[in-house]
């Protein structure tokens, strides 16, 4: 039987899969569907320090290959979040990843701060395996550098980054696939202390309806997901893990299947979130998390270690190699 333990920076999970911030719900939603407990972790919807409406309606939209979407990061809050949706992520024994955002620098600190407070009073210890890490979502709106994203500049994500060491927690640092130094920003998230790379958010696109003349979202544009951007999404942790070997990446875009996540690790990611799959099919990463242990056990794999990057040396050297690399 396949070990499938994944490390990612000090953060050690049973298995590499988990769910993507923002298509799980703030809390236990998916626990109706399948034990929460089985998977890596559960990464909630991005948090900022207080409530936020988002985006006006409509907000989602099928397109070719997936869907864009322009929520825009509604959210209670980390104190109402906290005292609503925590307890029962808790009584589900999920291992949990709280995303936070901001518009500003100060922002991400004090969503940092409250989660900080918010977990102490809930009397969380992530050395028990209950909240284990903080990711922090730079690839959203950044007023202090006007219409850009703070996942565009590495000097605005090395800010947001290390202004979230106050929550005392693991930092993972999601990052955007909009940018041509997708590699130099990654690095810039890595000397100011995050532990690991989440690559990657969604890509910018825009839907007009035909008939209307009109764009659809009720935001103009929104970020486009599924399997359209799986190959981006693997090249981002193909190109990260080539310049830095040493660091763990979660690879997220585009993944349906135990295919779609066995190439991430191949590239060099250490663990996979499953995104918009859960939106279509809500047991989508526990099946997930199945079909990678079948693929894995079916090749005589001992450790879902030895395959982390492997396509960065000659791939698998061993029987039936072929038939895994090309699944």
């Amino acid at each position: 039987m396949t070990d499938l333990r994944a490390r990612i920076g000090s953060v050690v999970l049973p298995n590499p899969v988990m769910t993507a911030a923002g298509t799980g719900g703030h809390g236990a939603e998916l626990g109706a569907f399948f034990d929460l407990s089985s998977l890596g972790a559960v990464v909630v919807k991005s948090l900022c320090a207080g409530p936020w409406p988002g985006n006006p309606p409509p907000r989602v939209c099928p397109v070719p290959g997936g869907m864009l979407n322009g929520v825009g990061l509604q959210g209670p809050g980390i104190d109402a979040w906290a005292a609503d949706d925590l307890p029962g992520l808790q009584r589900s024994r999920a291992r949990i990843v709280v995303s936070i955002w901001g518009r500003r620098v100060e922002e991400y600190a004090e969503a940092a701060e409250r989660l900080a407070g918010a977990l102490e009073r809930a009397q969380v210890d992530p050395e028990q395996g209950d909240v284990v890490a903080c990711e922090v979502n730079v690839s959203c709106p950044n007023l202090e550098d006007r219409s850009r994203m703070f996942a565009h500049s590495a000097e605005s994500t090395a800010a947001a980054v290390a202004a979230c060491k106050v929550s005392g927690l693991p930092l993972w640092a999601k990052l955007s696939p909009n940018t041509p130094d997708l590699v130099g920003i990654a690095g810039a998230a890595l000397g100011a202390g995050a532990q690991a790379l989440t690559l990657v958010n969604t890509l910018l696109g825009l839907a007009i309806d035909e008939r209307t003349g009109r764009v659809v979202l009720g935001a103009g544009g929104g970020g486009l997901s599924g399997p359209a951007i799986h190959s981006v999404a693997l090249r981002a942790v193909f190109d990260c893990s080539a310049a830095y070997p040493e660091a763990s990446i979660v690879g997220v875009g585009g993944i349906a299947d135990g295919a779609g996540a066995l190439r991430m690790l191949l590239a060099g990611a250490s663990a996979v979130q499953v995104g918009t799959a859960t939106l279509a099919d809500p047991l989508a990463p526990a099946r997930v998390l199945a079909e990678l242990r079948q693929l894995l056990e079916a090749q005589g794999i001992a450790s879902v270690t030895e395959i982390i990057g492997a396509a960065h040396r000659s791939g698998y050297e061993r029987p039936g190699s072929a038939e895994v690399a090309g699944a």
